[in-house]
């Protein structure tokens, strides 16, 4: 699908796999939107990302807050595009040193990663599915790309990482569902579950700790880069088979229990 005259929307994309794909997408749309919480120097960093990428700060799980960004979009243009990258990685254990895990503490994790995350896709598909069809050479026909951000803790959870493991499995399942609804407006849906990336949640661990997970990918044996994530989102846009999928980016790593 061609993002000529498009716009796209990131979520989370002020930062690490976010970032990376507004930086790529800006080289093809006429805009791109990233959706990240509210900081102050938010403009500077869209603006370095690139000149046709706009910040507008907003909370994935606040209804009114998502709505004012989608009316932001649509004044830009045509949504084309959809990539989630919003999401927390919050650790805890069911029976941790303070005690048990507070219900709260759960139900926040699913609250960003999943509610969140459907929030700017049911928004997002809203304005996709009233934008005109775009045609390719093929004669395939199609309105727009919804891309969700899961995790392979989806399918190899570790200890520690009930809620985020829950959340993530929760992204992968929704994929399915949704690309078969969705596909009677001509809009594709799908999910990719990264590894052990270079992320801002990464980035606080000593460089030994990182060498040492990065050992854990068998080939190549390194952290995934948030560029090859975002080349995978570049992809899935010009793809039009890739739909209903949840894709792994992870060098062939499962995880182990720690």
């Amino acid at each position: 699908m061609q993002l000529r005259d498009s716009v796209a929307l990131v979520t989370g994309g002020l930062s690490g796999l976010g970032r990376a794909t507004a930086q790529k997408l800006a080289a093809q749309a006429k805009h791109v939107v990233v959706l990240d919480l509210p900081r102050e120097d938010g403009d500077e960093i869209a603006a370095a990302i690139g000149a046709n990428v706009r910040y507008v700060p907003a909370d994935v799980t606040s209804s009114e807050e998502v709505a004012d960004v989608m009316e932001r979009v649509r004044e830009l243009g045509q949504l084309r595009v959809l990539v989630n990258c919003a999401g927390v990685a919050t650790p805890g254990k069911v029976l941790g040193r303070e005690g048990v895990l507070p219900l709260e503490k759960f139900a926040k994790v699913l609250q960003i990663n999943v509610n969140g995350t459907f929030n700017v896709i049911r928004l997002g598909a809203e304005l996709m599915a009233h934008s005109e069809s775009l045609i390719d050479a093929q004669g395939t026909a199609e309105r727009g790309v919804i891309i969700n951000t899961a995790s392979v803790a989806a399918f190899d959870g570790q200890i520690g990482q009930p809620a985020y493991a829950a959340s993530k499995g929760a992204v992968a399942a929704m994929t399915l569902p949704l690309a078969r609804e969705l596909a009677q407006h001509q809009i594709r849906v799908m999910t990719i579950a990264p590894g052990i990336f270079q992320t801002p949640m990464l980035a606080g661990l000593p460089q030994a700790a990182q060498d040492s997970l990065g050992a854990q990918v068998p080939h190549p044996s390194r952290l995934g880069r948030p560029e090859e994530y975002a080349a995978l989102v570049e992809h899935i846009v010009a793809n039009p088979m890739l739909n209903g999928e949840t894709i792994r980016l992870d060098g062939a790593i499962r995880m182990a229990p720690r």
